[in-house]
């Protein structure tokens, strides 16, 4: 079991229950999925780019990345409908647990300047987005097979009814918000 969701259901959840009034532990705001999304530009002219960052990203998250393609075709950035732009893969259950361990006790002290990350980075419905500027961060990563440092997206999301809800939930975790 991983850190994380030790925490989550010994302190995390009593400390929620008690602060909301909740009187069912179902009412209680839980982690769904995460998402890791890698945008890659460079894929239209040469498709050895995205199968690096496809192998990167699935190195990463430990399963297999998928491809995904251009919803509209865009003239200025030379790009069609249909044509392959980037990579991501979804996390669940023990995966996501152990992501996120890794992501908050490992990865994010290893960033260059870290001084937080910001609360105010939320959708309106409860899930927090996050970029990572160098994927050279993640041990999984070999710095000397490394073509280009690519950054990536960390999607969070959860079943809080709100933004303050999926806030306490994550600071509670231990994630490190700037005050």
């Amino acid at each position: 079991m991983s850190i994380l969701l030790a925490k989550y259901k010994q302190e995390v959840v009593p400390s929620l229950m008690q602060h909301y009034g909740f009187t069912s532990v179902m009412r209680v705001p839980r982690l769904a999925k995460v998402v890791l999304n890698m945008g890659v530009g460079e894929a239209v002219a040469d498709k050895a780019v995205l199968q690096k960052s496809m192998d990167e990203l699935s190195q990463i998250g430990g399963q297999k990345a998928v491809v995904t393609q251009a919803r509209k075709s865009i003239a200025g950035f030379k790009i069609r409908a249909g044509w392959p732009i980037g990579c991501k893969l979804t996390l669940r259950r023990g995966r996501m647990w152990n992501f996120l361990d890794k992501l908050v006790y490992i990865n994010l002290p290893r960033v260059r300047d870290f001084r937080g990350l910001n609360p105010r980075s939320f959708n309106g419905q409860g899930d927090f987005s996050m970029g990572i500027a160098e994927q050279i961060v993640f041990p999984e990563i070999n710095y000397e097979r490394v073509d280009a440092l690519r950054g990536l997206d960390i999607t969070i999301v959860s079943n809080g009814n709100s933004d303050e809800e999926s806030l306490r939930l994550l600071r509670s975790l231990g994630f490190p918000f700037r005050s």
